[in-house]
């Protein structure tokens, strides 16, 4: 980048921060004016209330919709401090909260597929100029990604919920963006899996990222460190709870981790997870086998293009991979839990445009983006009477299209690591 073009980029931040600053202004007046309840935010109050009480946490049913806690025991210890906060004041700085983690998470995001692409240049993004310059680049985009990606379907419910996909997403990638091995990596991913289940299975991943590079190299590789930080940080939280919270930390781990129908109905529109699609595909409550067996075979095939796209050295694929495994095992993934949309799209334009922008591949990127931005989920008929049980093959498919979309990305990382292998 020559000087006229860095000053140029310079000069650009503060029209991304504008655009971005409006998108998020109209976004605010939207979920107003659409009424949003924030209703996932209260059942979070509500276990904080419960923990502060000496309740019991599992036998809370809290809004008008009974709703019931479904995290772990340390979640709940992490939520007593909305407790401090009325209503109104809540909301609105969990909103805002959420929106700074938007612009954080496209950032981490960006800063992932810039470090991959400098690796692959023969430069690092650290490296004096080549950092101003890799800085503002990465802001101006990140401003301007975020004011678009505030609109697709599963940031636009998380905000309406007043979810934390966004905070734990954040942790996670940051924890992955983190040099293997450096002295806290892992702790991110241990402290999110002990809010959220899902999160653990990225240190499944880098555990067997590790293993293979080990295997390949006959060295112990940083990633299997990375992997170890990850489960001493979850047990250590999740002992933490089982201190303070002894009764809800047996029941949950003995009983409630067992319990998938008290999270919600499986066949749901909203449950974009293999699970869901079966269900609604079956048209039955629960799938049963056929669930298990077809999670075992799509985690295994997601692990494998997962390590293999690390092994390539290809990190910001990688870890989507493992991502999309684990929404689509998961018995059951809201399509809240899909804000990792946001960086998979980012990865597929990225890959575009390096490749020289073929039609297939921006057609792959356009498509991704239309499958997430549409809403389309919802327009099928949803709601009382299970009508999800009886939904037509056009409907089955407007409700599966996040799950089809994941396995079209894994199915590209295994045709790239077919082809790296045959090169």
């Amino acid at each position: 980048m020559t000087v006229i073009a860095f000053a140029a980029a310079r000069r650009r931040v503060p029209l991304a921060a504008g655009a971005c600053l409006c998108s998020f202004m109209a976004f605010w007046l939207a979920q107003r004016a659409a009424d949003v309840s924030m209703i996932d935010l209260m059942v979070y109050r509500a276990e904080g209330e419960t923990v502060r009480a000496g309740g019991d946490l599992y036998a809370l049913r809290t809004t008008d919709a009974r709703l019931p806690t479904t995290y772990p025991p340390f979640a709940a210890l992490l939520f007593t401090p909305l407790t401090l906060l009325d209503t109104p004041d809540m909301r609105t700085l969990a909103t805002l909260g959420n929106l700074l983690l938007l612009v954080a998470f496209v950032t981490l995001s960006l800063r992932l597929i810039d470090e991959e692409r400098h690796t692959r240049d023969g430069w690092h993004a650290h490296e004096g100029r080549h950092a101003r310059e890799g800085r503002h680049a990465r802001v101006e985009g990140a401003l301007w990604v975020s004011s678009v990606a505030v609109w697709c379907e599963p940031v636009w419910t998380t905000l309406r919920y007043g979810q934390i996909n966004l905070l734990l997403a954040v942790v996670v990638l940051w924890d992955l963006s983190r040099h293997p091995g450096h002295r806290w990596a892992g702790l991110g991913i241990g402290v999110a899996a002990a809010v959220k289940l899902t999160p653990a299975l990225f240190a499944v991943f880098l555990l067997l990222t590790g293993a293979a590079e080990a295997l390949r190299r006959g060295v112990w590789r940083p990633a299997v460190r990375h992997a170890c930080v990850a489960a001493v940080s979850f047990a250590g939280a999740t002992l933490l709870a089982a201190a303070v919270l002894p009764y809800d930390s047996w029941r949950f781990w003995t009983r409630m981790v067992f319990e998938a129908g008290r999270v919600g109905l499986a066949e749901d529109t909203a449950n974009q997870s293999l699970r869901g699609v079966l269900a609604r595909l079956l048209h039955t409550a629960e799938p049963g086998a056929w669930w298990a067996v077809s999670a075992a075979v799509s985690g295994a095939l997601g692990l494998a293009v997962a390590v293999g796209a690390a092994l390539r050295g290809e990190r910001a694929r990688a870890v989507l991979c493992c991502a999309a495994t684990a929404l689509l095992v998961s018995p059951v993934s809201w399509s809240h839990h899909w804000v990792w949309c946001v960086p998979m799209v980012l990865v597929l334009g990225a890959e575009a445009a390096r490749r020289g922008g073929g039609p297939l591949r921006w057609a792959a990127t356009g498509a991704a983006s239309l499958v997430f931005c549409s809403y389309a989920l919802w327009w099928v008929p949803h709601g009382a009477g299970r009508l999800e049980l009886v939904q037509d093959r056009g409907q089955m498919t407007l409700s599966a299209l996040y799950v089809v979309t994941a396995f079209a990305f894994l199915l590209g990382g295994l045709r790239r690591w077919r082809t790296s292998r045959t090169a």
